[in-house]
């Protein structure tokens, strides 16, 4: 791109994102040329044959289950609802690290499992270890060495791990840098009861292994950013996490619930992400990827969601998606009580192997997708397709698009299915943060 390109982007940025839901009260030089530069990494991460990386993680999904159908023995521990045998891995990228005992010796390991839109995200891969000491949270502009805000400032690649089981309640907003990863295991880590993580106009980031509940706003005041740079934030939303203008995302192993606005959102041109592994609770508006039908920058969303349990009280929203790209694959649907699937501004939604289950007494919300304040003349063109899923208790999937799409763009596709929904409690058996303990295999 030429400088000319840039500067216009560049301009446009200035111009419109003050009115965008950004929690920055003022838009210096400073955050100017990070939302440039992070304009520029979304058209560098968008990839522009999205299906080959569909193909891609279904072609390593069934790789794994060949794999594990070897084992009878498997097959009935798993089959138990308290799983007591041992460690197993029942999903691919799961399988990339888990059921190692030397785990702890190698972290870094983790950086090589992602899979999906995601799966360039490395984090602190290669960086130094930091380890958090100190659970407290009490200096915004000048955070205390040890506690977790000073780690996700620095400058430098981090592998950012825990020295002991804490819980940490974020007085305002955690506002990371890149190159960065949050690592949960070996400990009980809780981010509880105060504001939650903003991940924006950054790359390269890995949160994994965290317990995270009643995630409320912060006020808002001034709160460092970077090493170099702190200024006057605005009230933040309520979000568990919030990715925001940010690229090469993976989200992993996280346990949440109840936040007071969403779980995960995703907004403003973020692209390249995958959220995996989660197990999600007694919560309304789960995952929004896109906040605002005029963000036509959305567009190069690209996110996976795959093997997560969403669970007991769930209501909505797993996703909602506007504009972008979203495989749904292999997730496991036990709960909702309006919808699971929803979206508007012509998203296309690849739902392949997930299992869904109705609600049982709520006999209007059966159907699995839901458009937004569309007309069925507009959105009968929208490409949301249902391959391998499974329906319980009445559930349906209302398809649109082109049935016929895959037979006649056969260059897009390497034809290979994802794994069927009748897999799906197996290989989301362990959603969730895991109990990983030193020295044992996790």
């Amino acid at each position: 791109m030429g400088r000319g390109g840039l500067y216009s982007l560049s301009l446009i940025f200035v111009l419109v994102l003050p009115f965008a839901s950004a929690n920055i009260s003022h838009y210096d030089d400073y955050w100017s040329k990070k939302a440039a530069e992070a304009w520029n990494r979304t058209l560098a991460t968008y990839e522009p044959m999205p299906a080959k990386v569909v193909s891609h993680f279904n072609e390593h999904t069934h790789r794994t289950l060949n794999e594990l159908e070897g084992s009878n023995n498997t097959r009935r521990e798993l089959s138990h609802r308290v799983y007591t045998g041992p460690c197993m891995a029942t999903n691919p990228i799961d399988r990339c690290w888990r059921c190692d005992p030397n785990w702890a010796n190698n972290r870094f390991r983790l950086a090589d499992c992602a899979l999906g839109f995601g799966r360039k995200a490395k984090g602190g891969k290669g960086g130094k270890i930091y380890v958090v000491t100190d659970s407290s949270d009490n200096d915004m502009v000048n955070p205390k060495p040890g506690t977790l805000r000073h780690a996700v400032i620095q400058k430098e690649p981090l592998w950012i791990i825990f020295e002991r089981s804490m819980v940490i309640r974020l007085n305002q907003e955690l506002i990371m840098t890149s190159h960065k990863t949050i690592d949960g295991r070996g400990a009980s880590v809780y981010i509880a009861n105060g504001a939650g993580i903003t991940i924006q106009f950054v790359h390269n980031v890995i949160i994994h292994g965290l317990k995270m509940h009643r995630i409320v706003p912060g006020t808002g005041g001034e709160i460092r950013d970077s090493v170099d740079h702190y200024g006057f934030r605005t009230r933040s939303d309520g979000d568990g996490i919030s990715v925001f203008g940010s690229t090469d995302i993976w989200i992993d192993h996280m346990s949440m619930t109840r936040a007071s606005d969403g779980l995960i959102d995703v907004i403003w041109g973020s692209t390249g992400i995958t959220i995996s592994n989660g197990h999600f609770t007694d919560h309304d508006e789960a995952m929004l990827f896109g906040a605002n039908d005029a963000h036509y920058i959305d567009k190069k969303m690209q996110i996976t969601v795959a093997f997560n349990h969403f669970g007991k009280r769930m209501v909505q929203r797993m996703p909602r998606c506007r504009f972008g790209y979203f495989h749904v694959v292999n997730n496991d649907y036990t709960h909702w009580n309006m919808y699971a699937i929803g979206g508007s501004m012509n998203p296309t939604i690849i739902s392949q192997g997930n299992r869904y289950i109705a609600p049982p007494l709520n006999g209007y919300a059966k159907e699995v997708t839901k458009r937004e304040y569309t007309p069925e003349s507009t959105w009968k063109s929208w490409t949301w397709r249902s391959q391998g899923d499974i329906f319980l208790r009445g559930a349906f999937f209302i398809e649109s698009g082109d049935k016929n799409f895959v037979g006649k763009h056969p260059e897009l596709y390497d034809h290979v299915e994802a794994a069927s929904g009748e897999k799906v409690a197996e290989m989301t058996r362990f959603a969730g943060a895991l109990g990983c303990r030193v020295g044992k295999a996790c």
